[in-house]
């Protein structure tokens, strides 16, 4: 999953650009690179989204019953709508939650020679792990008003603890452990959902499925209705789990054409399908188009688990789930050569689940 190949000239972070209001005299502080939508592209305005709150307790408690039967209908309405929840219950400590939250705010505090020591540009050439800018294939692509730190977090033999900061050491692993097993709980919910066997998602992870955790931060910015803080795209996950900060909004998704801010609820965590789920649920489930839009005063930050099928499995939509009343839509497709092309067609600002389609 890394990109071999010089890249272009390294770009100063966000944070930094931020700081120094460096680009003064473009548009409005903005450097053009940065420049991505106007104002009327609807983000004034914008409204909020109905999307379902689940607790995780009811819906995955053993016996079953009317409770969790209430659960499972908002969870499918989720599925089948937004493609995207807010879960509560979710057995992730607050204090734990909090804890993530404040050691990535102290990793993206520091001074910047003290985060270059975990550079994802080695040589000149970018890899997927580490910190600053996502991938920059050409001095033509649009830039995101963001900078990040990606990990990989599972298999925990394959984990490079070099670019695992102190602060974010000890909180990312137990977060981890945390989220896997939330996500453990609520995939059996899913596949019974579609009338498929309780373990047929759950026996897709083997021990090499991957999962990778991304801190993202969004600074202030002076003109945030030119810039994208994250593109719209899709995610190549098959299940996303999102810490998003309780203190501002800026996570949006499109439905029907239109775009709708995603509320913000304190405590909570937000789940959102992705592309593998899409693709095995023959489009029964959505993998949601979103995006992050930027605040004009404040910070903003967001902490993403994305938990991914193993590089060389091949998945293709459930067989159960296909007659002659309803064929195939998406073809087979190798997990590896599918993230690779998410990355490819998400600096072209292309959503790359339009290439799995039949």
């Amino acid at each position: 999953m890394e990109s071999a190949g010089e890249e272009p000239a390294p770009l100063l972070p966000v944070q930094e650009l931020a700081a120094s209001r460096h680009g003064a005299g473009d548009d409005g502080g903005v450097p053009s690179r940065y420049v991505a939508r106007r104002a009327h592209d609807g983000s004034e305005g914008t409204p909020t989204a109905a999307v379902p709150v689940i607790d995780l307790g009811r819906l995955c408690q053993p016996a079953g019953g009317g409770e969790s039967a209430d659960e499972a209908a908002k969870l499918r309405a989720a599925l089948q709508s937004w493609g995207l929840f807010l879960v509560v219950n979710h057995g992730i400590e607050v204090s734990l939650m909090d804890a993530v939250t404040e050691a990535s705010r102290e990793f993206f505090r520091q001074p910047l020679v003290e985060k270059q020591r975990y550079t994802n540009m080695v040589g000149g050439n970018f890899q997927l792990e580490g910190y600053g800018n996502d991938r920059v294939a050409t001095e033509e692509q649009v830039l995101d008003w963001s900078d990040r730190h990606y990990l990989k977090v599972e298999p925990q033999d394959e984990r490079n603890l070099a670019l695992w900061p102190p602060c974010l050491r000890d909180v990312l692993h137990e977060f981890t452990t945390k989220c896997t097993t939330l996500k453990d709980c609520l995939i059996p919910e899913m596949a019974k959902l579609l009338e498929l066997d309780g373990n047929y998602f759950s026996n897709q992870f083997s021990g090499k499925a991957e999962t990778y955790a991304r801190f993202n931060y969004y600074p202030p910015c002076p003109r945030p209705e030119l810039v994208f803080g994250l593109k719209p795209h899709t995610d190549a996950s098959f299940i996303t789990l999102v810490m998003v900060d309780n203190n501002i909004g800026g996570l949006q998704v499109l439905r029907d054409g239109e775009w709708y801010n995603v509320p913000n609820k304190p405590d909570t965590l937000l789940v959102n399908l992705g592309d593998q789920m899409e693709i095995m649920s023959n489009g029964i489930f959505k993998s949601p188009v979103h995006r992050v839009v930027p605040d004009a005063e404040k910070e903003r930050l967001s902490v993403v688990m994305f938990y991914s099928l193993d590089p060389e499995r091949e998945i293709q939509p459930a067989g159960k789930l296909i007659d002659e009343n309803h064929p195939a839509l998406y073809k087979k497709v190798k997990i590896k050569e599918y993230i690779a092309g998410l990355f490819e067609y998400f600096a072209q600002g292309k959503l790359v689940i339009e290439t799995a389609k039949i």
